[in-house]
């Protein structure tokens, strides 16, 4: 493709994610490239890159247009904003229209009389200006500002401009068919290098941006591609050979591979979720691995599984439904399409979750609660209102737990806060991972 046709390309991505906007951008984006099959790779990777660049600096260009006077921001302008304002690749008017608006079968058409004129009254601007709003400049909602700020304190210019960065490709290791150095040797062995990653004793981090899925390593199972906060969730969970677990919030069973392989494929476990979808794409997933000791449930409304095997399981996992405040490097979109009455809906659902969660844990078993958010409403708010209710559930430290599960050397990544001292807070900026809260709750025996 040319410089002008990935341009175009990446203008027509941005709109197919403006067009539906509460479908993750990442699975429009995976439809839009599976029916441009003639896309190459490489082509592929520079028309996300651009289209992704314009949705991380939405809140920014959007600002920047406005004060042009323009009185839409659309995939047409916002691209060519990026271009002149992010991109430092020295963009001005007349490069815009010879290189990324010249016209043609394969390039966007021209820039129309008002289109140059906005774009015009960019060139030569900063991305970040001293005028903008505080939210603007940090690239936060205005609305989750304040949420922010009582995570973040003084951190939070640095936290938040993590969060504006690319998250690494974290793989974790099964460990049902390699050792850690085996699975790293594999992959070297095909071209890609890794380096061990700093808090997951399973976790390998991938050096640049190679196609992992192609390889053998991954196709036979050694490897499953998984953030190195979310290996740590699983870590946590403390999973067992012999014992009975439910991760009651599966998903595509992510971290239910993983606590297979801590379990040695020994006891039972239970993938729950309300998606039938999500369950059946962990399938594949469970074969490749070799997990032969995994169930599905879909969880429906009216349903008494729960209910029915009450006091029944060793480690219950909370994988929470939430607002992925944590999860921004990887889906920016998501900035985007939170509302405050979305925090308000969603903490609901996690105290229903909970609650109904805590009854399948076994006197002396374990709850593990846990979000990919940084929000003190959806993290230790919830478990200090859970505790408060139910005096049969204690707090564990994960402290305590750490070198057990992490190794006797291995450092600590941190305590969530003064709050709740005894949780585990994972930050992109502290911690190079996605944000990940974590506690770990044991019920009390019977008295």
């Amino acid at each position: 493709m040319t410089p002008a046709a990935r341009i175009a390309a990446a203008i027509e991505l941005l709109a197919a994610v403006e067009a539906e906007p509460r479908r993750p951008a990442d699975a429009i984006a995976n439809d839009f490239f599976r029916a441009r099959r003639f896309i190459g790779a490489s082509d592929r990777r520079a028309i996300a890159d651009r289209a992704w660049g314009a949705i991380r600096q939405r809140l920014r260009l959007d600002w920047w247009l406005a004060r042009a006077g323009a009185a839409a921001a659309t995939p047409r302008l916002l691209i060519g904003a990026y271009l002149l304002l992010a991109e430092d690749s020295g963009w001005d008017l007349d490069g815009l229209d010879r290189g990324a608006f010249p016209g043609g079968r394969y390039a966007a058409a021209p820039l129309a009389p008002e289109e140059r004129r906005v774009l015009a009254r960019l060139v030569g601007r900063p991305l970040l200006y001293s005028e903008m709003p505080e939210h603007v400049s940090l690239n936060v909602p205005e609305w989750l500002l304040p949420h922010f700020r009582a995570r973040f304190g003084d951190d939070l210019p640095a936290a938040v401009a993590a969060m504006e960065h690319p998250a690494p490709l974290d793989l974790r290791v099964n460990l049902l068919r390699a050792t850690r150095g085996e699975a790293a040797a594999a992959l070297a062995a095909e071209g890609v290098e890794t380096t061990p990653t700093p808090w997951s004793p399973w976790g390998l981090r991938v050096a640049g941006r190679r196609p992992v899925t192609g390889t053998r390593a991954f196709r036979e199972g050694l490897v499953e591609i998984q953030d190195e906060g979310s290996q740590l969730v699983a870590l946590l969970a403390d999973a067992q050979p012999g014992m009975r677990v439910c991760d009651y919030c599966a998903g595509a069973a992510g971290k239910t591979l993983a606590m297979a392989a801590a379990m040695g494929n020994k006891g039972r476990i239970v993938a729950c979720d309300v998606s039938a979808p999500r369950l059946e794409g962990a399938v594949r997933r469970l074969r490749r691995a070799g997990v032969d000791n995994a169930e599905r449930h879909l969880l429906t409304p009216g349903d008494r599984w729960a209910k029915r095997r009450a006091g029944q399981f060793d480690r219950v996992l909370v994988d929470a439904p939430c607002t992925g405040t944590g999860t921004w490097r990887r889906n920016p979109d998501a900035r985007l399409r939170t509302f405050a009455h979305d925090l308000a809906e969603l903490t609901v659902l996690q105290r229903e979750i909970l609650a109904t969660a805590a009854e399948l844990v076994r006197p002396g078993g374990r709850l593990i609660y846990a979000t990919c958010s940084v929000l003190p409403e959806e993290d230790e708010g919830q478990m200090l209102a859970f505790l408060a209710t139910r005096d049969d559930f204690a707090p564990v430290a994960a402290r305590d737990l750490w070198p057990r599960l992490a190794g006797e050397a291995a450092l600590f990544p941190g305590e969530g806060g003064e709050a709740a001292p005894w949780s585990l807070l994972l930050t992109p900026h502290r911690h190079g991972t996605d944000g990940f809260f974590v506690a770990v709750l044991e019920r009390r025996p019977a008295s």
